[in-house]
């Protein structure tokens, strides 16, 4: 609290509207680029600073490795983070997950909530996982995407957190120790007081609790906003952030996005949706350059960062995959789940770190996973956000480094064509 206290004057003068705290560095880099795209400057931290925030911005977002953490570490981290972001003035907070709320029975987004709730002293937010430019919606409580239940889609099959039921309130049942409440269009049609008083007439009795807003068309984001317009606290996927007015009215930054010559370019793919493996189909029918990376010639030695470089050649733009069906990938991880993941992603960020030291200027990764172990192997702990490939995947320049740019999905986003424009778009 003193510590607070010191700050403010100071931080007032940071101009930070919202904080926002993400469980894996392309859900962040997803949140970071809607609020980049309404003139926002956004700054997106690899990991929990360790020092104050020294430049102005409308937005901070602070990416961590939380989706598939132990609870404990996972609630602990994103706690600390999201008292960071306050301590740093920021006026909003936001706990963003993934758009298709991946997470086991154990967790962990309703611990994390749980946690947050409690330790801000804040009865109740949102859960809002909806973001209907890609697809995804909720009604009546129930998570879809394109219209399809969650849990049958191809996320039902999901390596590390298959999707098992579309009903969210299911989902914290497991999760959370809180009940949930349903807000449907009709309700919040009726406007701000009336949801207020149900929201009221709910609470009675109750620590804390979520509310599920229905939000299955674009306009509905700003009708949620318009009936929760300062609360505190708020949670969900990116479709929140893509409405204006969420931070209220700061500065717009126009400044130059730190473009630098053009150069080679690295693609890697690690992810297993059948969004990703699609994208690589495409990639490979356009007759680009391809390496693909055997996740048992990772474990036996037989490939490493430095053959698979030499196999790869030294191209001007080259994709190097490990992408591969759910099935497979199972099958794989028989040998050891959590000793192969580790492997491919040490084998990703060896691949990124060997094209940055021959000089190569654009690295562009598909996957959560494999997007966190890159940038972990880079080290940078700082990004500038810039123009978008894809809705919620932004073009990054590192802070340290303004002639690199990345770009970092998650495995679900993007079209079909998505590595060639990327390529084309960060090559100028």
């Amino acid at each position: 609290m003193l510590l607070w206290l010191m700050k403010g004057d100071r931080m007032k003068k940071m101009n930070l509207k919202l904080g926002c705290v993400a469980d894996d560095f392309t859900g962040a880099s997803d949140a970071a680029s809607f609020l980049r795209e309404q003139g926002i400057k956004t700054i997106l931290f690899n990991g929990i600073p360790r020092e104050e925030l020294t430049e102005s911005c409308g937005a901070a977002v602070i990416a961590l490795k939380s989706r598939t953490a132990p609870v404990e570490e996972a609630v602990r981290n994103s706690l600390e983070a999201l008292e960071w972001l306050k301590t740093m003035g920021a006026e909003r907070l936001y706990v963003k997950y993934c758009s298709t709320f991946d997470s086991t029975k154990e967790g962990n987004i309703g611990p994390v909530l749980d946690g947050a709730l409690e330790r801000l002293g804040i009865s109740y937010t949102l859960l809002c996982p909806s973001l209907p430019v890609n697809g995804r919606t909720v009604e009546n409580g129930c998570l879809y995407i394109k219209g399809i239940p969650l849990h049958k889609t191809h996320m039902r099959n999901h390596p590390l957190t298959p999707m098992w039921d579309a009903d969210i309130h299911v989902l914290m049942k497991e999760q959370s120790r809180y009940p949930c409440l349903n807000l449907s269009v009709k309700d919040m049609e009726e406007g701000r007081e009336a949801v207020e008083e149900k929201i009221k007439s709910y609470a009675r009795g109750k620590e804390h609790f979520y509310v599920i807003p229905d939000y299955y068309r674009e306009e509905h984001g700003a009708l949620i906003l318009s009936c929760f317009p300062a609360l505190p606290l708020l949670s969900g996927g990116s479709g929140l952030l893509s409405v204006g007015g969420l931070c209220g009215d700061p500065e717009k930054w126009e400044e130059d996005e730190g473009r630098g010559s053009a150069g080679k370019t690295l693609l890697l793919a690690g992810s297993c949706s059948k969004v990703t493996l699609e994208q690589i189909d495409n990639y490979r029918r356009t007759g680009n350059d391809m390496v693909r990376i055997y996740p048992e010639k990772v474990l036996s030695g037989q490939q490493s960062p430095e053959s698979l470089w030499k196999e790869a050649g030294r191209k001007d733009k080259v994709l190097l995959y490990s992408s591969d069906s759910a099935d497979h990938v199972k099958e794989i991880q028989e040998k050891g789940k959590e000793r192969v993941a580790e492997m491919l992603e040490q084998t990703m960020a060896g691949l990124a770190c060997l094209a940055q030291a021959e000089g190569y200027t654009q690295i562009i990764v598909a996957g959560g996973e494999t997007s966190g172990a890159v940038i972990k192997g880079l080290g940078y702990r700082s990004y500038l956000i810039g123009k978008s490939i894809d809705p919620g995947v932004p073009v990054m320049i590192p802070t340290e480094n303004r002639r690199l740019r990345l770009v970092l999905k998650s495995g679900n986003f993007g079209q079909p064509d998505f590595f060639d424009r990327a390529v084309k778009i960060t090559a100028v």
